[in-house]
């Protein structure tokens, strides 16, 4: 992926809100489901989805900023070596996962600079007792999760070190950081294999944005709906839903969605909640010439003393 900043089109000191408003903007115009014959649109959406979320992440923006990681967040390589020294990526299905190198086991070379057999010595003196073998390396391997998917828990396919494939079933009150230790799934060693350690990171959504176990939406509606009221379709992750706007509904409204949010560590549901947002068409004559005869002079502004 290119320079983050030059993707969103932003400056290397935009605040949170600027990019926001940035992504937004290109998220909307290049969605895939408005761009199903542009591939390249496609691509640059997803360049547009890792950028936006690199740069919302304070601590990893603040790396990135420092030259510790790449674009992609993987570790900068000192070396010239990709995805960290010693350390190598592998794709799968569309998701990158990162595989953490295995400690070394200086056990045998102890022994052969202190002595070998039943028991183990040691320059401090002799002990009866061996130490059990050691178990295989752990593996650190990073999730990459789609937002809806970590809503509804959706399992998730990994691929492993070795080859396999796990399907993966996330926790109640997953989010960005979550580890899951998958026992023997590590590497092979005397004592046994280690385990896998998966690290979740959550993508970002081009409209949804997570506030706790709730979901919070803009919803753009018309003059019309907002000023008539009606039944509008909104978007949830669970599916596209129908909501009652009531007649007279201003900007800035927030309706809740019961338990159409993320789950929680104790079995319970967030909600969505949909603010409404209420588009005026840039040029509209009629709109134009309607507000030109109306006589209603009443200010929404009284009440702050202006």
């Amino acid at each position: 992926m290119a320079d983050p900043y030059q993707a969103l089109g932003v400056a290397k000191g935009a605040s949170e809100k600027e990019i926001k408003s940035a992504y937004r903007k290109l998220a909307k115009e290049l969605h895939p489901d408005r761009n199903k014959d542009n591939p390249k649109a496609t691509e640059r959406f997803s360049d547009v989805t890792k950028a936006y979320d690199l740069l919302l992440d304070k601590d990893k923006r603040a790396q990135f900023d420092r030259g510790e990681i790449d674009a992609d967040g993987n570790p900068a390589a000192p070396y010239g070596f990709g995805g960290g020294a010693g350390g190598y990526n592998r794709g799968s299905g569309g998701q990158q996962f990162d595989f953490g190198n295995g400690g070394a086991d200086f056990g045998d070379i102890f022994e052969g600079l202190f002595g070998g057999g039943g028991g183990r010595s040691s320059p401090f003196g002799s002990s009866s007792r061996s130490a059990p073998p050691p178990k295989g390396a752990n593996v650190s391997y990073r999730l990459k999760v789609e937002f809806v998917a970590a809503a509804t828990l959706e399992k998730q396919r990994i691929t492993l070190e070795d080859g396999k494939t796990i399907d993966l079933s996330l926790p109640k009150g997953v989010e960005d950081g979550t580890q899951m230790r998958l026992g023997g799934k590590g590497r092979s060693g005397p004592g046994g294999h280690g385990d896998a350690i998966v690290t979740i990171h959550v993508n970002a959504h081009p409209f949804f944005e997570r506030d706790g176990n709730n979901v919070k939406l803009e919803l753009p509606i018309s003059l019309k709906e907002a000023v008539t009221g009606g039944k509008v379709k909104v978007p949830t992750v669970d599916g596209p839903v129908m909501l009652s706007i009531p007649a007279g509904a201003n900007s800035g409204k927030t309706l809740r969605l019961k338990k159409r949010g993320f789950h929680g560590k104790s079995g319970g549901r967030g909600d969505q909640l949909v603010t409404l947002m209420i588009e005026i068409p840039e040029d509209d004559k009629a709109l134009k010439d309607f507000v030109s005869d109306w006589d209603n002079d009443d200010s929404p502004r009284t009440f702050m003393g202006v």
